[in-house]
């Protein structure tokens, strides 16, 4: 039997892969080129009497009624020549990042073919971490003080803040803030509603992106995923139990949606639990949905909730 068997699981692993590279094969013959702009560089090059050129080539990022002086005094002072040291130190050599943004937005026209290709400004920013990039149509700008490492000695923020300042989360950012200009939130405001529609945006982000981990896409590290895995049928269950999923309780979001050092189920599991776990539960949600009800990134968007919930048949591992 065995000698049958084996050339037919053959034969269906290759089904399966030619299925996939099918798709990727369409991704890698879209014509996409990144142009980047060194914003970061050219500023802390610029000698000041040269500011006004500057300027004129970027005024984006000079409000008009800040006085030459302010940006003076950032280019030469110390700590802010530190900063820019400890980004060329690792960020000098960009085209690595590149050459991802240029894998990202392939698979941005594949399945949003209309988008046009954006210029990408890196910059050094104030460390404000909620906005690490930004997606505006034709410009993404990255703020890279916010990636270099989660050891950087420059760092002063909680460990589930910082735990996301590394090279791998740049893309996997600008994938999220191209997503959040494509997916608007409806007017229902109960607990599944908002889990599934962080689902969709984790499912959409998953076909951005298919060479990064679970993980990655998410933002947790390979040992709080896990804990998820784990976890599933639990987590869900206390939501059941608890009656949470038509809850508008509006302090769901904090304990289970958003950033968070670990979820707030009040338990002793807290403290070995992520942030965001509805966020990912949301994201089952959506895929059980999608294996079920296969149709296109557009279709799922104009999904409503109620309708990915019935339909996903989702039901937790064990």
């Amino acid at each position: 039997m065995n000698k049958y068997l084996f050339p037919l699981l053959f034969c269906l692993l290759l089904v399966a892969c030619d299925k996939k590279s099918k798709v990727e094969k369409t991704v890698e013959a879209i014509p996409v080129t990144i142009e980047v702009e060194r914003f970061d560089q050219a500023f802390f090059e610029t000698k000041p009497e040269n500011i006004a050129q500057l300027k004129q080539k970027y005024p984006l990022f000079f409000p008009k009624n800040t006085d030459d002086a302010v940006w003076i005094e950032k280019m030469q002072h110390p700590q802010w020549r530190e900063l820019y040291a400890e980004v060329q130190k690792k960020y000098r050599n960009f085209e690595p990042v590149t050459q991802e943004l240029e894998e990202l937005f392939r698979h941005i026209k594949f399945y949003f073919p209309t988008t046009k290709i954006p210029k990408v400004v890196t910059l050094i920013g104030e460390m404000d971490y909620n906005t690490k990039t930004i997606y505006a149509d034709s410009l993404v700008v990255i703020s890279l003080e916010l990636y270099l490492g989660k050891q950087h000695k420059f760092y002063q923020f909680p460990e589930y803040i910082k735990q996301n300042f590394e090279q791998n989360q740049m893309v996997p950012d600008v994938a999220s803030s191209f997503l959040q200009t494509k997916l608007t939130p409806g007017k229902e405001r109960d607990f599944l509603s908002q889990m599934i529609f962080a689902g969709k945006e984790l499912y959409v982000k998953e076909l951005l992106l298919p060479a990064y981990t679970d993980a990655a896409i998410i933002g947790y590290t390979e040992a709080q995923n896990k804990w998820c895995l784990e976890n599933e049928g639990y987590i869900w269950r206390y939501f059941i139990e608890k009656e949470l999923l038509y809850s508008v309780d509006s302090k769901l979001a904090p304990r289970f949606l958003q950033p968070a050092p670990f979820s707030k189920f009040y338990l002793e599991i807290d403290n070995d639990s992520p942030g965001k776990v509805g966020a990912w539960i949301g994201w089952q949600i959506v895929r059980s949905y999608m294996k079920n009800n296969p149709v296109s990134v557009t279709e799922l968007f104009s999904k409503n909730a109620k309708e990915v919930f019935e339909k996903s048949k989702y039901k937790p591992q064990k």
